[in-house]
């Protein structure tokens, strides 16, 4: 008798415990609808304070959790560069941080150098007037999952689908709702200044190798040498805050996602973009090279976190 009652019990537990799971997975969006779109962003120009690191992304958490415990009240931000299909999870770039302002308003001083005093970088992003934008609720730890789980899988259909130049990928959490957004315009500017870094001497490396090449008689001009190029530098300012980094090494370009140029033209002058046809094969993310004041700054913030730790 006594052992028909302790498995009515398991089984009684065992169920609402089942049922506890549902509820609770249902409630962090497994079943919400998600809207892709074109159109205006879900931020307007803002400054950042991130860390930059390379490998898998799911490693992003304990930058996410850092950020949040420095500034609760901010919201958080996470920029991804590579498609971690065809990118070797090692590999992969990625940004994380806090915003610290958003559009004319400066960041607070006191909350920004307490930032830079815990190792992050100051960087700002431009104001774009057309990306492609879809939300998703964060009610739960379990709607990050499912966030990427079921939202990257149809934006990347959507830019594929109709043939946009769309990167980086952006995601901001706010208000409840987890924003996802890639620029279809100024791409380069979304790429922090490690990025442009790395780029630089990654093509100085093979410029010198295909010297030497031209040196011990090989063709230039034939298929086993080729010279990458880097694209001009934007002539945009660089972040107005004191300090700004933003860092993404590149690898081979095949490693990227499927695009070869970065596509810089003036948002204004789109009046839709659902009629745009641009070839995938045009679009790159190669981001523009690393400016003189970039560098400069890159190196007085890091002069500035030597002097804090000493």
């Amino acid at each position: 008798m006594w052992e028909w009652q302790i498995s009515s019990l398991i089984g009684f537990i065992s169920l609402v415990i089942f049922l506890i799971a549902v509820c609770y997975i249902l409630y962090s969006g497994l079943t919400s609808e998600i809207h892709i779109r074109t159109g205006l962003p879900p931020i307007r120009g803002i400054t950042i304070a991130y860390k930059y690191k390379v490998g898998p992304y799911k490693s992003c958490g304990s930058l996410f959790k850092e950020s949040r415990s420095i500034g609760p009240k901010l919201s958080c931000i996470g920029i991804f560069y590579d498609d971690p299909k065809k990118v070797p999870a090692q590999k992969c770039r990625y940004a994380v941080g806090s915003i610290l302002s958003e559009g004319e308003d400066g960041p607070n001083e006191d909350q920004q150098q307490l930032y830079e005093k815990h190792g992050f970088r100051v960087f700002s992003f431009p104001e774009v007037t057309h990306v492609v934008t879809a939300s998703f609720p964060h009610r739960t730890p379990l709607s990050i999952f499912l966030g990427v789980q079921r939202v990257r899988p149809q934006l990347n259909y959507y830019i594929k689908e109709r043939k946009l130049c769309a990167h980086p990928f952006l995601e901001i959490y706010r208000g409840g709702m987890i924003h996802y957004m890639s620029p279809l315009a100024r791409q380069g500017d979304f790429y922090v200044p490690e990025v442009r870094e790395a780029q630089r001497r990654l093509l100085g490396k093979e410029s010198e190798e295909d010297r030497r090449t031209d040196i011990t008689g090989a063709d230039s001009h034939s298929e086993c040498s080729s010279v990458s190029r880097l694209p001009p530098s934007d002539s945009r300012d660089t972040s107005p805050a004191p300090s700004t980094t933003r860092t993404h090494s590149h690898g081979d370009r095949d490693r990227h996602w499927d695009f070869e140029r970065v596509e810089r033209s003036d948002t204004s002058s789109v009046s839709s973009f659902e009629e745009l046809d641009l070839d995938s094969d045009r679009c790159d993310h190669t981001p523009p090279a690393l400016t003189g004041s970039d560098k400069n700054n890159l190196q007085g913030q890091d002069r500035e976190m030597m002097v804090e730790e000493e």
